[in-house]
């Protein structure tokens, strides 16, 4: 992740939550003692987030210690202890619950990640995201469906061109919006088209697009339109796929399957964060 922009969305994140101060552990008595604190899974899962525990307590207190006992994209097993932060108990808990929310959402993309993975169990097909993503949590969902072993599609609307039906319909057509768009962007950027149907396929291919995309396609009209595309042409299948329905695109023949649901359905990992009993100091 860039850590730059890591450290001014905790910032932003930090000021939300804390707002002008944490009354209640402000009001305590040993709000400035110094304790340990455990971070736990409540169950398994595939750790995404590591940054955020770091840069997070870094931006609460830089004197405040973390000890990671497992990387990000490893696999945990219920009850065991993600990390172990130090610090005083007034640092401690303003930075929790920020720090907890993206550990747990990260988590579970990666989860679910890894997940889709062992549902399509085919190799020569990549699982990769969508732009479905929470608005201001970009990169940090990108960064964990990473971890989780899948690969990333677009980042913005700025990192490659993408011909879908509305701009198709807008511009008379494949080849019409082909040309238009290769008029204007540099060698450098990519063309990928949506297609629905085998006569838009064809037109992709005649246009020699990077990528074309089979829209909502089944298994067999996604083995059929790849006959129809060279070699050198990617594709991908996308729309409608999800954890139940995946399985039945293993051996389709496309090069990757893109799934809104790794970001924008998935159920957030059970973590805690817990202060470890005074005897333990």
């Amino acid at each position: 992740m860039n850590q730059l922009l890591l450290k001014r969305k905790l910032e932003e994140f930090f000021l939300e939550d804390v707002g002008e101060g944490d009354v209640t552990t402000e009001s305590l008595l040993v709000s400035g003692e110094y304790r340990r604190a455990n971070i736990v899974a409540k169950e398994e899962g595939v750790l995404a987030g590591t940054d955020v525990i770091n840069a997070g307590y870094e931006v609460i207190n830089n004197d405040m210690i973390v000890k990671l006992f497992k990387k990000d994209g490893e696999a945990f097993e219920k009850g065991e202890v993600l990390a172990t932060v130090a610090g005083k108990v007034n640092d401690l808990l303003a930075g929790e619950r920020v720090i907890l929310n993206l550990l747990q959402r990260m988590s579970g993309i990666a989860t679910m990640a890894r997940r889709a993975k062992s549902v399509l169990n085919d190799d020569s097909i990549r699982i990769c995201d969508t732009r479905k993503t929470t608005p201001g949590l970009r990169m940090f969902e990108k960064y964990a469906v990473r971890c989780g072993g899948a690969y990333n599609h677009r980042r913005s609307l700025s990192d490659a061109v993408l011909l879908k039906e509305n701009h198709l319909l807008a511009s008379g057509g494949v080849k019409k919006a082909v040309e238009a768009v290769r008029e204007r962007i540099g060698h450098m950027v990519k063309v990928e088209v949506e297609t629905t149907n085998e006569k838009e396929v064809l037109e992709a291919v005649t246009a020699n697009v990077d990528v074309i995309m089979f829209d909502n396609a089944t298994p067999k009209e996604v083995k059929a339109y790849q006959q129809l595309v060279p070699g050198h042409i990617v594709t991908e299948a996308s729309g409608g796929i999800n954890l139940n329905t995946l399985a039945e695109y293993a051996g389709c023949g496309c090069h990757y399957i893109s799934l809104g649901c790794l970001t924008h359905s998935v159920q957030s990992t059970d973590i805690s964060f817990l202060l470890i009993e005074e005897e333990q100091r």
